[in-house]
């Protein structure tokens, strides 16, 4: 099966066209280029849009813009291709390019998203020499390796939810519209009305 998989949650957007587990090609941008990085991995293996069977879409948690972009897209091109959608977890396709390791993703106001939770990156249980990913870990790698976590280089694609997992994970085709996003907390958006 042919899937287009893309996840917008993050700071940097990544996308992936794979056929049957064997990866056609990846690109990593930001959000506002998701639909041109498509056209570009759609190009480069010598395929159309009627090629791609489904979609899988990171579901976040992570920016709430950011993860909106990533269904508001998959809707559409669900829609106007005629296919199905699965929601990936940005969390688990962390864990899955890193096996073993804590997947943790910014998540602004000096707080990280971790599996299940919104909390102070000084809050995080760390065990000792557990090897922590995402943009969570980079930004607050002072905090985290001062409890013993181990951190890759900044550069270390195991920081990037890469979409090849996302259609390695993906499960439970059905309606875009289905597909929900992740939020561990409440929008901004809906703290500040009164």
């Amino acid at each position: 099966m042919v899937i287009l998989a893309f996840d917008t949650a993050t700071d940097v957007a990544t996308s992936a066209l794979v056929d049957d587990g064997e990866v056609l090609g990846e690109r990593t941008s930001r959000a506002v280029t998701l639909l041109e990085d498509i056209d570009a991995l759609l190009r480069q293996a010598g395929m159309h849009t009627r090629d791609v069977e489904a979609l899988a879409v990171g579901v976040g948690p992570g920016s709430f813009t950011g993860v909106r972009i990533g269904l508001s897209t998959a809707r559409g091109l669900a829609l106007a291709l005629g296919i199905p959608a699965a929601g990936v977890s940005t969390l688990d396709a962390l864990a899955a390019g890193a096996p073993g390791a804590v997947p943790v993703v910014d998540a602004r106001r000096r707080e990280v998203f971790v599996p299940g939770r919104v909390i102070a990156p000084a809050d995080l249980a760390v065990e000792p020499g557990t090897m922590h990913i995402g943009s969570g870990a980079v930004r607050y790698r002072e905090v985290l390796a001062a409890a013993g976590a181990e951190i890759p280089p900044d550069a270390d694609d195991r920081h990037l939810p890469r979409a090849r997992y996302h259609a390695l994970l993906a499960r439970n085709f059905g309606s875009a519209d289905e597909v929900e996003p992740q939020y561990l907390r409440v929008p901004d958006a809906d703290r500040t009305r009164t």
